[in-house]
């Protein structure tokens, strides 16, 4: 295997377990600061490959490089007959919680003077508060990377002039059979129009066209027959009439669907170019949206995986992937030809989509997710409202262990979900080309 491969893959590891202590830490510093007693910071889970003890807290690191959690103490009120000397045990990591589910939940002591300082007993505020930190901890995460890389390396922008014109039409399968125009391959329609490199595309159909995407959309949209490309050559404003055919080409919107569309035969002058904050922020808003619907897609989308590993149909590069898959995605940027500030670039975007993706699932409100103790928090604040308002005894704290057998529904598919992506990351992996 190569080296540089293997590289990229320890990189990526390092950098998720980087992410993961992030969001740990993200529950770790509101909790201490309102007073909840923490006994245990860990990144991993499983045996514990090395720790130290720093006050009240052991800090450590496990052998299995998959999740991460905190343990603060109370985190779910006692239950009717239990000592009250002791309270129920629960972490924040999803896999740390799952484990501990399943034992139903061991008892830790309250040591003298903690009483005040168990999780529960806490105002909802606080209490959703330290849930929110963790996810909220990769948003910022999420959106520094971004920022690293739109401000810092810069992005490919599309230019509205044109680099070349290809003389012929040709498929995907002739092309790779012979990538020479010949008498029998038709002529572009750029190419029949008189269309040249160094053309600027300035409009479509008589409708302006400020950027690529907007020319784009236009020609796509006039279907085939003529249309009129307004652009300007060597400074000079002119008109040309090109007649486009249709074709078959992925739809922009719906990225893995084919749509028919108008087809010109251009290609645009490619320049990286470095964006300000406000374009860090449209695209951290584009993204997270896109991927918040991938989430509610996701069952749907699981299906592809399940096709593509035991069917051996085509990964959707647009689908779900593993900690495998993503760790091979990144050996696959360190192994590529590309220049090295480019595999920065593409390998630093890589773990921020990453770190949204955590983000935006450890806010789903089940258990053991994080999203689930935040809406036990919110639960509670509105009875706590309205007893308040209707004068009534202020409600017991909410026992969000009351939803248990959710919660092992839940890890239940949690686990199959997991399996599944590990088997078709290894068979049947996404790659980045190809």
């Amino acid at each position: 295997m190569d080296l540089l491969f293997l590289i990229g893959i320890v990189l990526f590891l390092l950098g998720l377990m980087a992410s993961i202590g992030l969001h740990e830490i993200g529950h770790l510093v509101p909790a201490k600061l309102f007073g909840v007693r923490v006994t245990q910071y860990m990144v991993g889970f499983g045996p514990t490959m090395w720790s130290r003890r720093r006050g009240e807290t052991e800090y450590g690191v496990k052998w299995i490089p998959l999740g991460g959690y905190i343990r603060m103490i109370g985190m779910l009120p006692p239950r009717a007959g239990d000592d009250p000397g002791k309270v129920r045990s629960v972490s924040t990591g999803p896999w740390q919680g799952l484990i501990e589910n399943a034992r139903e939940v061991a008892l830790e002591e309250v040591r003298p003077g903690d009483e005040d300082r168990v999780f529960y007993r806490k105002p909802w505020w606080q209490k959703v508060i330290i849930m929110t930190g963790g996810p909220a901890m990769n948003f910022v995460l999420a959106f520094v990377l971004f920022a690293v890389v739109l401000m810092g390396f810069g992005v490919t922008v599309h230019k509205t002039e044109i680099a070349s014109v290809p003389a012929c039409v040709k498929t995907a399968a002739q092309y790779a059979a012979n990538p020479e125009c010949t008498a029998a391959d038709a002529a572009s329609p750029a190419a029949a129009a008189g269309l040249r490199p160094g053309d600027v595309i300035v409009s479509v159909a008589g409708r302006p066209a400020a950027t690529w995407e907007a020319a784009t959309r236009a020609i796509r949209g006039s279907g085939a027959g003529p249309v009129q490309i307004g652009i300007t050559r060597d400074g000079q404003p002119m008109t040309v009439t090109a007649t486009l055919i249709a074709q078959d080409r992925e739809s922009l919107d719906e990225p893995g669907k084919t749509e028919r569309v108008g087809y010109l035969g251009v290609s645009p002058k490619q320049v990286i170019e470095k964006q300000d904050f406000g374009a860090v922020v449209v695209h951290m808003g584009d993204i997270t949206s896109r991927t918040a619907a991938a989430l509610l897609r996701f069952p749907e989308k699981m299906v592809g995986v399940w096709n593509a590993a035991f069917s051996g149909e085509e990964r959707d590069k647009d689908g779900p992937i593993g900690v495998i898959g993503v760790s091979r995605i990144g050996g696959e940027i360190a192994a590529s030809d590309a220049p090295l500030e480019n595999k920065a670039a593409v390998f630093v975007s890589l773990l921020a989509s990453f770190n949204l993706a955590i983000g935006l699932f450890n806010l789903i409100p089940l258990l053991p997710l994080d999203g689930g103790h935040i809406a036990g928090g919110l639960w509670e604040g509105v009875k706590r409202g309205f007893a308040r308002v209707t004068r009534r005894p202020e409600p017991a704290h909410v026992d969000i262990a009351k939803v248990l057998p959710l919660t092992y529904v839940l890890a239940f598919t949690m686990i199959i979900m997991a399996g599944l992506l590990m088997y078709a990351d290894l068979v049947n992996p996404i790659r980045l080309a190809g």
